[in-house]
């Protein structure tokens, strides 16, 4: 039986130089490689014969890389393709990773790191691995119905098999982890490690040592080595939660690794290569931060690569019903209790509420109300017994769009005002009614102007 067949790569790029270096460094490990100057010339030999993969510039005369990308997608649908830019030219390969590329590569680029991406796309997109495909994302959520929550899981499904870092944006509790956890599942990496890092609760004076890890000796009660979590995604997949919230010290060493791939431990002198996905998220505005001088500009363009941002679920409300439904089934199954009914008047009760914790809030809600409910009906005097107000704050429809926002906005502080009250205005106890973060709330009675007195300060300082 003959040998397979070394798998044939075409390479296309207007600079001739770039041209030879390619097909030499691709040739060296026996791969068949084709070359093409242009556009044209690419689509010719794509339509004389297949190839396994295709590296191609982002900016050429004549037909582009988009164009020439589009094109091949009509000749070969799932044709794996990888970008060669320019650091001026870095959005429009993000740009063809939200419309199916596998990755790209900045000129100019390491032969080292090049060979790797070939090696991996090809492993992907090997036939072996073809019936481990994965459903589109949209047709197993949750009977999920609005087109933004549409639109984003789409994103996900297309940029899940590349490795780019993903920056994930939204506020509290609107679910930034779980999408996390669906570009990792839905991956390469899918079968390696994922490691959630909370940057948000981590002091800054451990957090060193938890990413990086450290030797014996390295400082006080340093009794043994430790792994650091960065070091524990090798293969698979590194989660940095709140982002924002890392000293200045840190992000010139999380810039570092970014930049080259490689760790050293506190106290040793040697480092350590870690080959890991980075995904981040915040739910505070980075950009604002990197104008104040609060955050690195260069390490947040390392970070976002890609951005997701998650809608607040007061934006989504034809996703309440079916969010609460399957909670509560999963909530009955946990608990080990009998089949909850949730009767229209309740659905359209959550319905109604503004959720200043978002999903977080509703599906903490919903846990008691599965708990605390009679008769296997769960009604909204169930829920209020789990810390919700009595009745929900209706959204007056305006016609005017400024007047809606408003009320939205006032709708959101009765409801904290509500929390703080029942929790005798100690912050942390609102917090935890709400269904948000200790942070989360502070953000919003700063934001509203909400006078807490010194009663709540000292509590919360007692706390």
């Amino acid at each position: 039986m003959s040998a397979p067949a070394k798998p044939k790569i075409l390479v296309v790029d207007d600079d001739r130089s770039i041209l030879a270096v390619l097909e030499a460094r691709l040739s060296s490990i026996d791969y068949r490689v084709a070359t093409a100057s242009g556009g044209e010339e690419a689509l010719e030999l794509l339509n004389a014969g297949p190839v396994d993969l295709m590296i191609t510039d982002v900016k050429m005369p004549g037909l582009g890389g988009m164009d020439l990308f589009s094109a091949a997608q009509q000749i070969y649908p799932g044709l794996p393709v990888i970008f060669l830019t320019a650091y001026g030219t870095i959005p429009d390969a993000v740009k063809a990773l939200k419309a199916g590329a596998v990755d790209y590569l900045t000129k100019p680029f390491n032969g080292r790191e090049l060979i790797s991406k070939v090696q991996e796309v090809l492993k992907k997109n090997s036939p072996r691995q073809a019936p481990d495909a994965l459903p589109p994302l949209s047709e197993s959520l949750w009977g999920v119905k609005s087109p933004a929550m549409r639109e984003l899981y789409d994103l996900v499904d297309r940029i899940a098999r590349s490795d780019v870092n993903v920056l994930i944006l939204g506020e509290s509790g609107v679910g930034k982890e779980r999408i996390a956890h669906l570009l990792h599942q839905r991956g390469p990496r899918r079968e390696q490690p994922f490691v959630v890092v909370d940057c948000g609760s981590t002091p800054s004076g451990l957090l060193e040592s938890e990413l990086f890890g450290h030797v014996r000796g390295a400082f006080t009660h340093a009794i043994k080595d430790k792994k650091g979590l960065i070091e524990a995604a090798d293969k698979g997949t590194l989660f940095l939660d709140e982002i924002g919230n890392i000293s200045h010290d840190m992000q010139v060493r999380l810039l570092r690794f970014l930049e080259d791939k490689k760790i050293r431990k506190i106290g040793d002198l040697r480092e350590i290569s870690v080959n890991c996905r980075v995904i981040s998220a915040t739910n505070v505005d980075l950009r604002e931060e990197v104008a104040s001088g609060s955050f690195r500009e260069d390490l947040y363009y390392r970070l976002r690569v890609v951005t997701l941002k998650i809608p607040p679920l007061r934006d989504r409300r034809e996703d309440i019903p079916g969010l609460a439904q399957y909670f509560v089934e999963n909530f009955c199954k946990t608990h080990d209790v009998p089949a909850v009914k949730l009767p229209a008047e309740t659905t359209k009760w959550l319905s109604e509420y503004p959720w200043p914790g978002n999903v977080r809030e509703l599906k903490n809600a919903l846990e008691g109300g599965v708990v605390l409910c009679r008769d296997g009906v769960l009604r909204k005097s169930d829920l209020c017994l789990s810390g919700l107000p009595d009745e929900p704050l209706k959204i007056q429809t305006h016609s005017s769009g400024d007047a809606s926002a408003l009320s939205l906005e006032e709708s959101e502080r009765n409801a904290i005002l509500r929390a703080l009250q029942q929790a005798g205005f100690v912050q942390k106890e609102a917090a935890n009614l709400l269904g948000i973060s200790r942070r989360a709330i502070h953000y919003k009675i700063k934001k509203y102007g909400i006078d807490c007195g010194r009663k709540s300060n000292k509590a919360d300082e007692d706390d």
